[in-house]
């Protein structure tokens, strides 16, 4: 690997850090928030002191100065001098804002901006001269690391004497010495009696020591901060100019970002765990060996054993059924990646809105497919705004309600079945249902006198441009996102459902596959072709009776299911097949939900329940309505995949038309 290629991938490392170092200190300054603990306070710090050290050691300065005035309020917090405050907080939490956007840039090889860390900085020196801001009283005797950072800058004498593997650690001494220069007068003398014989030296190690000095206004401080990355293996003494010289600080190790989520740096890649990696490893070997196996019965003069060649092909179906789970497993994340987000989310909207809301996070771990996790984290964040916003009261009508003046919110994800469940809930003012079916019937989404079950009143919330906001926020009211997070949801073949008390809270459950790449479906067939239907969207199948079917108008069918009229929509029509027969009676209904609507599908046949490959007839061929996609069965047949959703808007688009022609 060349130097460059090296450099390329240390500094893919470093910026991967930086965004878990980041992650650590928004995580622990919302910890902060909830009350001052000493160990949080001791993590956010760790995590910037790393970032700190890491943009000095590649030349991002501009990251490293403005972390440093970061470092130095927290630095005051854990050794005392400082009480936790809210507005010290608060501007932590900019700076991480900041500092994501400084590593960003340098990480697209862009311009570093400095305008808005300049800004905050200048906020964050304003509190540091301020003092503790009427804190509790400051000790007699302030800890010495305080007193070094306040120290008027005097200049310093520097003995330097680093490890040999200076180099190897990507670490250049003549970096350092060009940051000295601007601290103020800089002397340099080198030290080479460690130098070797030309022919015993090895270029990538470090024999040389220096022995420094720099003058007025440098401080020791400032100094000593140039040399943090190096000084966990290098002899460093620093004698202030005019006094007697220090002893040789100990060295200690740089100080790792704390543990915290990670959060994938490029949409493209995945970091996979090494034991995914080794469990493919494992299951390619044995398919290796199983193809030996076979294999030898096509050799000349080898005998036919039925028996082998079965047992053969078992093994070699159990290993192609595991490595398409260890493959499906490799693009499965923890519901974290996602979830990470909101403990800030919710601190900034509520202080926006005046509320005080605790977040409550419930199965974190809880895994499914990257593009699912990609495509479901904007319809969350609607979610929870709206249940900030519309759900949970201002604490006064709280109490005046009999509760606690914090409003409590949870996000919850678990599996259930060959799903995965996703749950918005909160202990707000619940759903207004009168409020919104009049809020309907003023904007004509229903007929007057209409009666809608519980469920149906709930489900106006998803209707595009419906909203009960009497004022319009930054927030929501604009009766924008509610339909696009039911029109997302479905586009990846899920369901959304609401129940609400009022007065109680209400509760938001989204149903989602695991993956995109495979379909837990029921095989149909119509006539001589075969057609798949996911099993997410079926309700029941029946054989209907004569009496339950009626047509309206002369063309509508329609199926009589329990208390409702189901339209009937017969696969042979849409798709132009010739089927079994044209008497729904003799054939059989499936019965179908998608975005709260339902139909009645005729088909001739069901076949085998299975999971099929989703292959994308828009990348192959060319988009057809009605159809989702096709997969491709192990004899060879190409299966064509139901757009349940499609056809039902279609028919119900079609119903309309009918109506209205015969009225």
């Amino acid at each position: 690997m060349s130097i460059d290629r090296e450099m390329q991938e240390i500094l893919k490392v470093f910026f991967e850090e930086s965004r878990e170092g980041l992650d650590a200190m928004e995580s622990g300054l919302l910890a902060l928030d909830a009350g001052s603990d000493r160990e949080a306070i001791n993590t956010v710090f760790r995590a910037a002191h790393s970032i700190k050290g890491g943009a000095a050691t590649f030349g991002f300065m501009e990251i490293s100065r403005f972390t440093h005035s970061v470092e130095t309020l927290l630095d005051e917090m854990r050794t005392g001098a400082r009480v936790v405050g809210a507005e010290a907080v608060q501007l932590l939490l900019q700076s991480v804002d900041i500092l994501r956007g400084m590593t960003a840039a340098a990480e697209a090889g862009q311009a570093i901006p400095l305008a808005d860390a300049a800004l905050l900085e200048a906020q964050l020196l304003r509190l540091l001269a301020g003092g503790d801001g009427g804190a509790a009283p400051a000790p007699a005797a302030a800890p010495a690391a305080v007193v070094a950072r306040q120290a008027v800058g005097q200049g310093l004498r520097i003995d330097f004497e680093p490890d040999a593997s200076l180099f190897l650690t990507c670490n250049d001494p003549l970096r350092i010495f060009r940051e000295l220069e601007g601290l103020g007068p800089l002397a340099v003398a080198v030290r080479d009696d460690g130098l070797p014989a030309l022919s015993e030296m090895d270029p990538t190690l470090c024999y040389l020591a220096w022995s420094l000095q720099v003058g007025p206004p440098a401080a020791e401080s400032d100094v000593r901060e140039l040399f943090e990355w190096v000084d966990a293996n290098s002899t460093l003494r620093y004698e202030p100019l005019g006094v007697t010289a220090a002893p040789a600080r100990p060295a200690t190790p740089p100080a790792q970002s704390a543990a915290a989520p990670k959060q994938p740096g490029d949409a493209a890649s995945i970091r996979v765990a090494t034991e995914k990696v080794d469990a493919l490893i494992n299951l390619v070997g044995e398919l290796v060996i199983t193809n030996s196996m076979l294999s030898r019965f096509g050799e000349p003069g080898v005998a036919m054993d039925r028996e082998a060649l079965q047992r053969g092909l078992a093994t070699l179906s159990r290993n192609t059924r595991e490595l398409q789970e260890s493959v499906l497993k490799i693009r499965m994340l923890p519901i974290s990646f996602s979830f990470n987000r909101f403990p800030r989310l919710v601190h900034e909207l509520s202080r926006t809105l005046g509320k005080k809301v605790e977040l409550k996070l419930v199965g974190e771990q809880t895994e499914l497919d990257k593009i699912v996790l990609e495509k479901i984290a904007d319809p969350l964040v609607h979610l929870v705004r709206n249940s900030l916003d519309h759900g949970i009261e201002l604490p006064g009508q709280r109490l005046a309600a009999g509760k606690s003046e914090t409003g409590h919110l949870q996000l919850n994800a678990f599996h259930e079945g060959g799903n995965i469940i996703i749950e918005v809930s909160d202990d707000g003012a619940g759903l207004d249902r009168e409020r919104i079916f009049a809020k309907a019937l003023e904007r004509g989404l229903v007929e007057p006198g209409a009666r809608l079950t519980d469920e149906q009143i709930c489900n106006l919330i998803f209707v595009a441009g419906f909203s009960t906001a009497e004022t319009l926020s930054d927030v929501s009211g604009r009766g924008v996102g509610m339909d696009v997070v039911r029109r997302n949801i479905l586009d990846l073949g899920g369901h959304v459902q609401v129940s609400s008390t009022q007065g109680q809270g209400s509760t938001i459950r989204i149903r989602l596959p695991l993956t995109l790449a495979i379909l837990e479906g029921q095989v149909l067939r119509v006539g001589r072709e075969i057609y798949v239907m996911s099993l997410l969207s079926i309700i029941e199948t029946v054989q209907p009776q004569r009496c339950q079917v009626k047509t309206i108008a002369g063309t509508t069918e329609v199926f009589r299911h329990r208390d409702a009229y189901l339209p009937i929509l017969r696969l042979h029509e849409a798709f132009g097949v010739e089927p079994d027969g044209l008497d729904p009676c003799a054939g059989l209904l499936v019965v179908v939900e998608s975005d709260g609507r339902r139909a009645a599908i005729l088909v001739d046949e069901l076949l085998a329940q299975q999971q099929v490959v989703i292959k994308s007839l828009d990348a192959n061929f060319r988009p057809v309505p009605g159809i989702a996609g096709a997969t491709i069965h192990g004899d060879g047949s190409v299966a064509l995949i139901l757009d349940v959703p499609g056809l039902i808007a279609r028919q119900v688009a079609d119903t309309g038309s009918h109506a209205s022609r015969a009225a």
